[in-house]
């Protein structure tokens, strides 16, 4: 009755961990991706006016006008990138089904550094793609060797999520440039995710936009303005693929939620570094306090941190966390592997305080 392409679609594990928080009374939540702050209120506000002044109907595809304009003018001032070829796109994950949809055919090839945010894998199925897995392991790091590893005449794309879900990985200047080399020794197309671009700690965030003209640079406003529901994201790409995605969004998203188009060009004006100095903290005490007890490879950006489960498997860990309250992300939810488990610290400190203590306790008893 269903289409063949679903046979390879899988339902998100994330998504599952989400549905059980109603079924926990009093959960300690560490589990789903998405900043524990609100909406700035001078945004909010500019929603509620775009609403009141009549700001509801259809804009173009490619999005408002001035907050094209905007974007723009912050690529510019931020990476040194000047382009105008935007589109403005129902959050990230329109951006990566755009451009997934725009660029492989059925049966080639998509490079995916395991550990993975799950929406890459399911939406290269659903063309027709074949997911090619590099194993990041331990270190979580992709490198130009690893690329190389991988590759084969069917592969078209490379999926880069810098700072990456559910890893923490983030990329130096110097590493984005190896790997854009790497990735043009063998034509591929490079969709890079920088969702959580003001979530990086510990040197300069830079876009691979600086380093590839074969990249597509995909992103959104939701972690960085606490608003993943109001699905407004966008896409840097060069104008042939940009126009493409364009033309695919006409016929499924249309566009973005007007009244919040309008409302992220006033999140444009605002100083996010507060936020980046705050979540710096929230990593540094979460990696201190489970470290002594964890092997945890140390994240430079975004809000996860991916410990190795200290006895058992990611499911069995798990469970035993649930039985707690505490829910967190078993590592195969965005792995192949089931050694590892996702912790978001996007959480208020008191929270974190009490997932942190119940992740040693579970950890000191495997090791009676």
């Amino acid at each position: 009755m269903l289409a063949r392409r679903l046979q390879n679609i899988e339902e998100s594990g994330i998504r599952k961990i989400f549905s059980r928080i109603q079924s926990v009374k009093d959960p300690i939540d560490l589990s789903i991706g998405q900043p524990h702050f609100d909406v700035p209120p001078e945004v909010k506000q500019a929603a509620i006016a775009a609403i009141e002044e009549g700001a509801n109907r259809y804009t173009p595809t490619s999005g408002m006008p001035e907050l094209r304009r905007r974007i723009s003018a912050e690529l510019l001032r931020k990476h040194g990138v000047r382009t105008d070829s935007i589109l403005v796109t129902s959050g990230a994950a329109g951006g990566l089904t755009l451009a997934v949809l725009a660029l492989l055919n059925e049966g080639d090839g998509a490079l995916i550094p395991d550990p993975y945010f799950i929406v890459y894998k399911n939406v290269v199925s659903a063309v027709g793609g074949v997911p090619q897995f590099i194993d990041t392991y331990p270190d979580f790091k992709l490198t130009p060797a690893r690329i190389r590893a991988a590759v084969t005449p069917a592969t078209r794309m490379l999926f880069l999520n810098n700072p990456n879900n559910p890893t923490g990985a983030a990329y130096t200047g110097a590493e984005l440039r190896a790997i854009a080399a790497e990735a043009e020794r063998h034509g591929l197309w490079i969709v890079s995710d920088e969702i959580y671009e003001a979530f990086c700690y510990d040197f300069p965030f830079e876009s691979m936009l600086k380093f590839s003209e074969r990249c597509i640079l995909v992103t959104a406003f939701s972690k960085t303005y606490g608003m993943p529901g109001w699905r407004v994201g966008y896409a840097a790409a060069p104008r042939e693929v940009c126009d493409a995605m364009q033309v695919l969004s006409q016929f499924s998203y249309v566009c973005a939620p007007t009244p919040f188009q309008k409302a992220c060009i006033r999140a444009l004006d605002l100083d996010v570094s507060g936020i980046t100095k705050e979540y710096r903290a929230k990593r540094d005490f979460v990696v201190g306090a489970l470290r002594e007890r964890f092997e945890i490879a140390v994240p430079g950006g975004a809000f996860y941190v991916f410990p190795r489960v200290p006895w058992g498997t990611d499911e069995e860990f798990i469970e035993a966390a649930i039985a707690e309250r505490l829910l967190v992300v078993p590592g195969n939810a965005c792995s192949r592997r089931h050694t590892h488990f996702r912790v978001s610290y996007a959480a208020a400190d008191g929270v974190l305080e009490k997932g942190v203590e119940v992740l040693n306790r579970l950890a000191a008893r495997g090791a009676r």
